[in-house]
């Protein structure tokens, strides 16, 4: 795998499952994969090509998972900071419906809003697009060294997530099944290769735990951004002792 994008390839499709909503809903690959291309093509119809940047809200959540994955394979770096985004004016915009109002975005910058419907006429209702939208895959041209995610004043390109990623699963054995559960922010890029993209990678399941950090364990591996943070998973990955992966 080069870039992020040959994730999503169609023969990667199956029925086991990829994602777990924070509400315990099950996603398969099939749907992941499927609604990331159809992602891609909201993204592109807002605007989103090859080096645009589209800003997502880093809460662990299926729209800003499939937000990130769509915007990967176009190409597009993916901040995880919405209001650097709106200072920045990156072309696309994803927030939850609840920070609509208090969002104004520049000129040249579309919002879209997830978890219901907008006020505003000019707001994108990213869940109609998105289930409305056709699920073949773009086109793009996306290189290995190109930037995936922008994350402060670093970029992180395609190679060094993927890298990072496999380093994750090789070390906490990550295969078939494993079902690795997010308890942090997608706002440190290597969350996002831990808890998304090694297990996308290697058959296992992301499992997205949302604001809540909860009390039960929900898999056999979690993400955590430091030592000193409680999981019921029997393993953690701690992200502040993993190398940095921003350039």
């Amino acid at each position: 795998m080069d870039v992020v994008g040959d994730l999503l390839a169609r023969d990667r499709r199956s029925r086991s499952p990829a994602l777990v909503t924070p509400e315990g809903g099950e996603r398969t690959s099939r749907d992941l994969i499927t609604n990331a291309h159809k992602a891609a093509n909201v993204l592109r119809y807002l605007g989103a090509r090859e080096g645009t940047r589209v800003a997502v809200d880093p809460t662990p959540a299926v729209h800003a998972t499939v937000a990130f994955l769509g915007a990967a394979r176009l190409g597009a770096p993916v901040r995880f900071d919405p209001s650097a985004g709106v200072d920045a004016g990156d072309r696309v915009v994803v927030i939850p419906v609840g920070d609509e109002l208090s969002t104004t975005p520049s000129p040249g910058t579309s919002l879209a809003v997830f978890g219901g419907a907008p006020e505003r006429s000019e707001t994108t209702h990213w869940e109609q697009e998105l289930w409305s939208e056709n699920p073949a895959a773009p086109p793009a041209t996306v290189s290995k060294g190109d930037s995936v995610i922008r994350a402060g004043a670093g970029e992180v390109t395609h190679r060094r997530l993927l890298e990072a990623a496999d380093a994750v699963a090789a070390t906490h054995e990550i295969g078939s099944g494993t079902r690795v559960v997010v308890r942090t922010s997608f706002g440190d890029p290597r969350a996002v290769a831990a808890g998304v993209v090694a297990p996308l990678a290697h058959d296992g399941v992301t499992v997205l735990a949302g604001d809540s950090a909860g009390t039960e364990s929900r898999g056999d591996l979690a993400v955590v951004d430091d030592a000193d943070t409680a999981a019921p998973e029997p393993e953690r990955v701690v992200l502040s002792a993993l190398a940095a992966l921003e350039d």
